[in-house]
Protein backbone atom coordinates (compact mmCIF):
# COMPACT_ATOMS: atom_id res chain seq x y z
CA UNK A 1 0.00 0.00 0.00
CA UNK A 2 1.67 3.52 -0.62
CA UNK A 3 1.13 6.23 1.44
CA UNK A 4 0.75 10.10 -0.32
CA UNK A 5 2.40 12.59 1.37
CA UNK A 6 0.04 15.46 2.51
CA UNK A 7 0.57 18.31 0.97
CA UNK A 8 2.03 21.17 2.50
CA UNK A 9 -0.12 25.09 3.07
CA UNK A 10 1.91 27.15 0.85
CA UNK A 11 4.28 29.42 2.23
CA UNK A 12 2.08 32.59 1.39
CA UNK A 13 -1.30 31.36 3.07
CA UNK A 14 0.86 31.36 6.87
CA UNK A 15 2.07 34.62 6.29
CA UNK A 16 -1.86 35.99 5.24
CA UNK A 17 -2.84 34.52 8.60
CA UNK A 18 0.14 36.17 10.50
CA UNK A 19 -0.85 39.49 8.87
CA UNK A 20 -4.45 38.99 9.73
CA UNK A 21 -3.29 38.25 13.60
CA UNK A 22 -1.11 41.72 13.46
CA UNK A 23 -4.23 43.75 11.81
CA UNK A 24 -6.19 42.48 14.41
CA UNK A 25 -3.93 43.30 17.22
CA UNK A 26 -3.15 47.08 16.11
CA UNK A 27 -6.90 47.66 15.98
CA UNK A 28 -7.40 46.41 19.50
CA UNK A 29 -4.69 48.55 20.70
CA UNK A 30 -5.73 51.73 18.28
CA UNK A 31 -9.24 50.90 20.33
CA UNK A 32 -7.67 51.05 23.61
CA UNK A 33 -5.89 54.12 23.09
CA UNK A 34 -8.68 56.35 21.90
CA UNK A 35 -11.13 54.75 24.82
CA UNK A 36 -7.79 55.33 27.52
CA UNK A 37 -6.90 59.13 26.08
CA UNK A 38 -10.86 60.37 25.83
CA UNK A 39 -10.93 59.56 29.92
CA UNK A 40 -7.43 61.37 30.19
CA UNK A 41 -8.62 64.98 31.06
CA UNK A 42 -6.42 67.76 31.98
CA UNK A 43 -7.24 70.79 34.22
CA UNK A 44 -6.74 74.07 32.05
CA UNK A 45 -8.41 77.62 32.30
CA UNK A 46 -11.27 78.77 30.24
CA UNK A 47 -12.39 82.86 30.30
CA UNK A 48 -15.65 83.51 32.38
CA UNK A 49 -15.94 86.72 30.34
CA UNK A 50 -14.23 89.00 27.30
CA UNK A 51 -10.91 89.59 28.07
CA UNK A 52 -9.19 92.35 25.42
CA UNK A 53 -6.01 92.64 24.46
CA UNK A 54 -3.02 94.35 26.95
CA UNK A 55 -5.69 93.51 29.94
CA UNK A 56 -3.99 91.90 33.28
CA UNK A 57 -4.87 88.19 33.13
CA UNK A 58 -6.11 87.58 37.00
CA UNK A 59 -7.43 83.87 38.38
CA UNK A 60 -11.15 85.61 39.37
CA UNK A 61 -11.23 85.80 35.48
CA UNK A 62 -11.27 81.92 34.99
CA UNK A 63 -12.78 78.61 36.09
CA UNK A 64 -11.26 75.51 35.94
CA UNK A 65 -12.26 73.23 33.21
CA UNK A 66 -11.61 69.20 33.07
CA UNK A 67 -10.89 68.55 29.17
CA UNK A 68 -9.41 65.92 27.05
CA UNK A 69 -6.93 67.64 25.19
CA UNK A 70 -4.83 64.78 23.80
CA UNK A 71 -1.28 65.73 22.08
CA UNK A 72 -1.95 69.22 22.57
CA UNK A 73 -2.49 69.73 25.80
CA UNK A 74 0.57 71.57 26.52
CA UNK A 75 -0.98 74.34 24.14
CA UNK A 76 -2.96 75.44 27.13
CA UNK A 77 -2.90 76.97 30.44
CA UNK A 78 -3.31 74.99 33.42
CA UNK A 79 -4.08 76.86 36.49
CA UNK A 80 -0.46 76.63 38.06
CA UNK A 81 0.68 78.42 34.77
CA UNK A 82 -1.20 81.35 35.56
CA UNK A 83 1.48 83.77 36.98
CA UNK A 84 1.33 87.15 38.25
CA UNK A 85 2.06 89.87 35.31
CA UNK A 86 0.54 88.11 32.59
CA UNK A 87 -0.99 89.96 30.24
CA UNK A 88 -3.53 89.16 26.99
CA UNK A 89 -1.21 88.94 24.23
CA UNK A 90 -5.19 88.91 21.92
CA UNK A 91 -8.49 89.26 23.03
CA UNK A 92 -9.92 85.86 24.59
CA UNK A 93 -13.25 85.38 24.45
CA UNK A 94 -15.87 84.12 27.31
CA UNK A 95 -15.47 80.38 26.99
CA UNK A 96 -12.43 79.85 25.19
CA UNK A 97 -9.76 78.10 26.67
CA UNK A 98 -6.68 79.86 27.79
CA UNK A 99 -4.01 78.84 25.45
CA UNK A 100 -0.47 79.60 26.11
CA UNK A 101 -0.12 82.09 22.22
CA UNK A 102 -3.10 84.44 24.22
CA UNK A 103 -1.00 85.01 27.15
CA UNK A 104 2.30 87.08 27.01
CA UNK A 105 4.53 88.92 30.07
CA UNK A 106 3.79 92.55 30.84
CA UNK A 107 7.30 93.77 29.72
CA UNK A 108 6.54 92.37 26.31
CA UNK A 109 3.55 94.20 25.50
CA UNK A 110 3.17 96.56 22.46
CA UNK A 111 -0.35 98.10 23.41
CA UNK A 112 -1.82 100.65 25.86
CA UNK A 113 -5.12 101.84 26.66
CA UNK A 114 -6.28 105.25 25.24
CA UNK A 115 -10.01 106.80 26.06
CA UNK A 116 -11.68 109.13 23.48
CA UNK A 117 -14.56 110.65 22.01
CA UNK A 118 -16.39 108.88 19.06
CA UNK A 119 -18.18 112.46 17.28
CA UNK A 120 -20.72 110.17 15.50
CA UNK A 121 -21.58 107.53 18.50
CA UNK A 122 -20.86 103.92 18.83
CA UNK A 123 -22.75 101.17 16.78
CA UNK A 124 -24.62 98.82 18.84
CA UNK A 125 -23.25 95.70 18.47
CA UNK A 126 -19.45 97.15 19.28
CA UNK A 127 -18.30 95.51 22.48
CA UNK A 128 -15.47 95.32 24.74
CA UNK A 129 -13.34 93.11 22.12
CA UNK A 130 -14.67 94.16 19.03
CA UNK A 131 -11.80 95.49 16.74
CA UNK A 132 -12.64 98.61 15.46
CA UNK A 133 -10.57 100.91 12.91
CA UNK A 134 -10.08 104.53 14.55
CA UNK A 135 -10.96 107.35 11.73
CA UNK A 136 -10.20 111.19 12.27
CA UNK A 137 -11.20 113.99 10.03
CA UNK A 138 -8.54 116.91 11.05
CA UNK A 139 -10.23 119.88 11.50
CA UNK A 140 -9.86 123.15 8.53
CA UNK A 141 -8.64 126.70 9.67
CA UNK A 142 -11.17 128.77 10.38
CA UNK A 143 -14.57 127.98 8.79
CA UNK A 144 -15.42 125.26 11.71
CA UNK A 145 -15.33 122.36 8.82
CA UNK A 146 -13.42 119.25 8.89
CA UNK A 147 -11.21 117.55 6.03
CA UNK A 148 -12.02 114.32 4.71
CA UNK A 149 -12.17 111.08 6.93
CA UNK A 150 -8.39 108.82 7.20
CA UNK A 151 -7.46 106.18 9.25
CA UNK A 152 -5.23 106.65 12.49
CA UNK A 153 -5.23 103.54 13.39
CA UNK A 154 -6.18 100.50 11.55
CA UNK A 155 -5.48 97.46 14.64
CA UNK A 156 -7.57 98.88 17.42
CA UNK A 157 -9.75 96.68 19.98
CA UNK A 158 -12.30 98.07 22.07
CA UNK A 159 -11.38 97.70 25.64
CA UNK A 160 -14.64 99.13 27.46
CA UNK A 161 -17.35 101.78 26.67
CA UNK A 162 -16.76 103.29 30.19
CA UNK A 163 -19.90 105.86 29.39
CA UNK A 164 -22.32 104.26 26.87
CA UNK A 165 -24.41 101.69 26.29
CA UNK A 166 -23.57 101.19 22.77
CA UNK A 167 -26.92 102.75 20.70
CA UNK A 168 -26.33 104.21 17.76
CA UNK A 169 -28.19 107.45 18.48
CA UNK A 170 -25.51 108.95 20.91
CA UNK A 171 -23.79 111.62 19.19
CA UNK A 172 -20.86 111.50 21.21
CA UNK A 173 -19.60 108.85 23.11
CA UNK A 174 -16.67 108.01 25.33
CA UNK A 175 -14.71 104.83 23.92
CA UNK A 176 -11.45 103.06 25.54
CA UNK A 177 -9.25 101.43 22.60
CA UNK A 178 -6.45 99.40 23.00
CA UNK A 179 -3.93 100.79 20.43
CA UNK A 180 -0.48 99.97 19.38
CA UNK A 181 1.95 102.10 21.11
CA UNK A 182 3.41 103.32 18.26
CA UNK A 183 0.13 104.31 17.39
CA UNK A 184 -0.17 106.41 20.55
CA UNK A 185 1.72 109.42 19.30
CA UNK A 186 -0.46 110.03 16.22
CA UNK A 187 -3.74 109.19 18.30
CA UNK A 188 -2.38 112.33 20.69
CA UNK A 189 -1.72 114.65 17.98
CA UNK A 190 -5.27 114.24 16.61
CA UNK A 191 -7.23 114.80 20.05
CA UNK A 192 -5.00 117.65 20.81
CA UNK A 193 -5.87 119.24 17.16
CA UNK A 194 -9.08 118.80 18.27
CA UNK A 195 -10.10 116.57 14.87
CA UNK A 196 -13.39 114.62 14.69
CA UNK A 197 -12.85 110.84 15.49
CA UNK A 198 -15.62 108.14 14.68
CA UNK A 199 -14.89 104.17 15.77
CA UNK A 200 -15.41 101.96 12.89
CA UNK A 201 -15.80 98.20 13.23
CA UNK A 202 -13.89 96.42 10.53
CA UNK A 203 -15.41 94.81 7.61
CA UNK A 204 -18.18 97.46 8.09
CA UNK A 205 -16.54 99.98 5.42
CA UNK A 206 -15.78 103.95 6.19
Amino acid sequence: MTTHPRPRRPFWGDIRFLVGVVLVILSIAGVWLIVSSARDTTPVLQANRTITQGESLASGDFRVVEVSLGAVVDGYLAPQDLQPGMIAARTVESGELLSTTAAADAQSGRTTNIVVDSSVGIPARVEAGTPVELWYSPPLEDDGEYDAPRILAADVVVASIPESDGMLAQRSAAVELVIDRADVADVLAAINAGAALSIVPVGSGS
